[in-house]
């Protein structure tokens, strides 16, 4: 995008947050939901297809600019980016870079418009950190022919199984689900990915789950009770691609959510400053207590390595010298950073801190899950170990 447009998108986004969403946090914390005005306005402005190419309808941001426009959006609740976050990013991807054309056709423009929402259905129970490990099945029917992987060979697939954990579920109108096809072939091998509409008959979506943060974020279980799906539902049109999907999905992914990690902590360094300088014990402000402002330094700090890691992860990432290992690096540095601003925030607060309506309570709770979806620290701990050693001589 010319940097003078995005400059403007950026400027208007970053408005749209502080002016509409920040005070619309204690309603969509009450109501657990994101207010139709809001989401209007974000749809309006094409932030549910910001990453997604324009000939589709998008925006066709690059990884540089996607994580600089995270920043904004992670200022605010986490539920506000996760409302389109599956349409930018781990289920639109699938489609963008693996869909066949079809595909892209019939699903991406939709995506960006808000008119769909698509949901990634890859975790189960037993298998999330590892995809490796999906259970859900699907059969190939073709009606007594011989198998085939090629979808153009007509027939159905069959598919049965049970997803959890799945973002945006309850608001779904597409499914991208990772299933088994080839039960005898290696783990990682035998998996293909399907777009799977949620009124197809077999098709459960569970209540949304109770969680203990992201009020307004909603995931559920999903159930697939021998759902009949048409052959060219297969993405690509060939069976085996899904954990190469998955993966380069994901990494994609993890870079993103490493940028709304700096977006989250920023904001809480700013309710950190603003609450240092304005509350007072034994009548001057705590903000003159030196180890009230290490709590402070510290988070600053912080989130300036965080800020900086993800500028030049995202650059490697575009110019493709490194689209592996600094996006994990990335997503493990700032998950992690982000919860120790978010529990310095409520030190700093003391007893205010710890009361319910308070930004930085909430926040403290909401950054907890960054260290565990799109893959745990200790997965990013290992990917990172194996790409180093396989840098050796």
């Amino acid at each position: 995008m010319d940097p003078n447009v995005f400059d403007d998108v950026l400027r208007t986004v970053r408005d749209f947050v502080r002016n509409e969403v920040v005070p619309a946090e204690d309603e969509i914390d009450e109501t657990n939901a994101i207010p139709q005005r809001v989401r209007e306005t974000a749809a309006a402005m094409g932030l549910f297809g910001f990453a997604l190419p324009e000939e589709y309808g998008g925006l066709g941001l690059s990884m540089s600019e996607d994580v600089r426009l995270a920043m904004e959006l992670g200022y605010t609740v986490p539920a506000f980016r996760s409302m389109f976050g599956t349409n930018n990013g781990i289920a639109g991807q699938v489609i963008v870079k693996y869909g066949t054309e079809k595909q892209k056709q019939a699903w991406l423009p939709r995506l960006a418009a808000g008119e769909a929402i698509a949901s990634f259905a890859l975790t189960e129970d037993g298998a999330g950190s590892d995809p490796s490990s999906v259970r859900t099945k699907a059969v190939r029917d073709v009606g007594g022919t011989s198998r085939s992987s090629e979808a153009e060979s007509g027939g159905e697939y069959v598919i049965s199984g049970a997803k959890r954990f799945i973002t945006n579920a309850p608001q779904a109108d597409l499914l991208v689900v990772f299933a088994r096809t080839d039960q005898e072939a290696e783990a990682h091998k035998g998996i293909s990915v399907f777009l799977v509409e949620t009124g197809l008959d077999g098709v459960r979506i569970g209540p949304p789950n109770a969680k203990m943060g992201q009020a307004g974020a909603h995931t559920a279980e999903v159930f697939f009770d021998d759902v009949r799906v048409p052959a060219e539902a297969i993405v690509g049109g060939q069976e085996g691609t899904g954990f190469a999907a998955a993966m380069s999905s994901l990494t994609r992914g993890r870079l993103h959510i490493a940028a709304i990690c700096v977006g989250l902590a920023g904001r809480i360094v700013e309710e950190s400053v603003r609450y240092a300088a304005e509350a007072e014990q034994g009548g001057k402000p705590i903000s003159r207590f030196q180890l009230v402002q290490a709590l402070l330094a510290e988070s600053q700090a912080e989130l300036y390595a965080g800020r900086s890691m993800v500028l030049e992860a995202a650059r490697e990432y575009d110019s493709g010298a490194d689209t592996r290992l600094a996006p994990s690096c990335a997503k493990l540095f700032c998950s992690e950073m982000v919860s120790r601003v978010a529990d310095r925030a409520v030190q700093v607060h003391g007893g205010s801190g710890y009361m319910r309506g308070v930004p930085v309570e909430r926040f403290y709770r909401d950054s907890r899950v960054f260290r565990i979806y799109e893959g745990t620290s200790e997965i990013q701990k290992l990917i990172i170990a194996k790409q180093l050693l396989r840098q050796l001589p």
